[in-house]
């Protein structure tokens, strides 16, 4: 059993708390009605420690797991699989925890040489018939579809060196897959693509100005924008065994604009105030310009506490910018107040301009400091209209990942999907609301057989992927 100390992490509590149970379970009850043009699967990772911790507990420590809901001819099944990377694997073994998380002293003895636990617990890819568990210190997983067993480390036939990223993208006009790597030391940063065939062909270090953490990225049609921001990591400090992760503002922000296929010297930096951002919505070009859309916070300590402070600026915010390639300017503007992250797009027009762009709405519901995602906001970036959908009273949602209809008429003709907590009801839900009509009450929601806790990010696959893997 869990001891005392640990269990006073909040995100071992209530519906942070991880599940044990692997299940499988058929005929789900839905109360609405699922549309019949949503066959695939909805999969979403997240953290869920097979073991209890031995110390200080931080969300992003747990191991991985998948919780998948299948649709087709408006019926649900669900299935849920811990990722067994080699750590789990040896946790299993040894039935308890054999690493200390980003809150605790490193250990350097760890079995197997593994010195970052392997917990593929951040955001899942699908590319060249393999479905890949990620998180950003540690090669990816391969998991099998549909049953979502575990594969092995997938690193591209010995090519990986090093970390890949859990933010890869595909891009959906080739079929390439772009990524990043980052680490402690030099080269601290590694830029990599893939062909649609899976073969990674082309790596290039690109040179920073010291370690730091680098979440996510974008891509354009011809570019890659990558982001040297001041969320810096200090190995002292780790040794020490002391929380890693310092926000140093004086470093401000840049900006990366490096043409795809591009190495170290063509990176083109633009200089920007001090931010911070963990996800960005897209990016394209216009005419000589790319422009980005990211969710901005003004500062973080969130790796550290809580992760919701708006006195401290800890709230992302929507925010553009534009990237001048002729002249070196930079513009940024906000788009909302409102606080938000977890933003989405079609898939389908990644790289390319988007009118509407989907993100988590993340309220300090009890003055915790926690993100309590209240609602899905939508907004169209040609008007300035945004429209939200709440999920109720003591409901609590996630990231909503588009799913466009089979026959779409425009770019928002489709669905959005994510899973819901129910306090009251102390029940778990996927929901499918019309991505044309939020004020609209959901179109279908799917009971769950056991809770599924808050995690982090989702995919789509469509049925004939599916069928193509088995």
């Amino acid at each position: 059993m869990a001891t005392e100390a640990p269990m006073r992490s909040p995100f071992l509590t209530g519906n942070f708390a991880p599940v044990r149970r692997e299940l499988d379970a058929d005929a789900l009850t839905v109360i609405g009605e699922i549309p019949r043009d949503l066959d695939g699967m909805f999969l979403r990772n997240g953290p869920n420690p097979r073991f209890d911790p031995e110390g200080p507990y931080h969300w992003f420590d747990g191991d991985g797991m998948i919780h998948a809901v299948q649709l087709s001819q408006g019926r649900a099944r669900y299935r849920n699989r811990w990722v067994r990377t080699r750590s789990w694997q040896l946790e299993d073994e040894a039935q308890k925890t054999l690493w200390s998380g980003l809150a605790g002293p490193p250990r350097f003895d760890a079995p197997g040489g593994i010195l970052i636990k392997h917990t593929a617990n951040t955001a899942l890819v699908h590319h060249a018939d393999a479905l890949l568990a990620m998180m950003e210190a540690t090669p990816p997983y391969r998991v099998s579809l549909p049953d979502l067993d575990t594969a092995a480390v997938h690193d591209f036939h010995g090519a990986l060196e090093g970390s890949f990223t859990a933010h890869p993208k595909v891009d959906p006009r080739t079929g390439e897959m772009v990524f990043f790597g980052y680490q402690f030391w030099p080269p601290f940063l590694t830029y990599g693509e893939v062909r649609p065939d899976g073969a990674l062909t082309h790596r290039a270090e690109v040179t920073l100005r010291g370690p730091v953490m680098m979440h996510d990225f974008a891509i354009t049609e011809r570019h890659a924008v990558l982001m040297d921001l001041p969320l810096t990591f200090d190995l002292d400090r780790m040794a020490a065994g002391r929380f890693p992760m310092v926000f140093r503002p004086e470093l401000g922000a840049r900006f990366g604009v490096l043409p795809r296929g591009g190495c170290d010297g063509d990176v083109r930096w633009f200089e920007a105030p001090s931010c911070m951002v963990f996800h960005t919505a897209n990016a394209w070009e216009e005419g000589r310009e790319v422009v980005l859309v990211a969710n901005r916070m003004a500062r973080t300590d969130a790796l550290a506490g809580g992760l919701v402070d708006d006195a401290q600026g800890e709230v992302a915010r929507l925010h553009e910018w534009r990237f001048d390639l002729d002249t070196g300017a930079v513009r940024e503007r906000p788009l909302d107040d409102v606080g938000s992250d977890f933003p989405r797009v079609h898939d389908g027009l990644l790289g390319a301009r988007t009118r509407y762009v989907y993100t988590a709405r993340i309220q300090d519901k009890r003055g915790d400091g926690l993100p309590w995602v209240d609602a899905v906001v939508k907004y169209d970036l040609d008007t300035g209209n945004t429209e939200s959908h709440a999920w109720g009273s003591g409901r609590f949602g996630g990231e909503a990942v588009f799913v466009p209809r089979t026959v779409a008429r425009s770019e928002d003709d489709g669905y959005l999907v994510t899973f819901v907590w129910d306090e009251r009801e102390q029940r778990s839900e996927l929901v499918i609301v019309d991505a044309q009509d939020l004020a609209r009450r959901p179109l279908a929601r799917v009971i769950l057989p056991q809770r599924v806790p808050f995690g982090f990010h989702g995919l789509w696959l469509d049925g004939a992927v599916l069928r193509r893997a088995t």
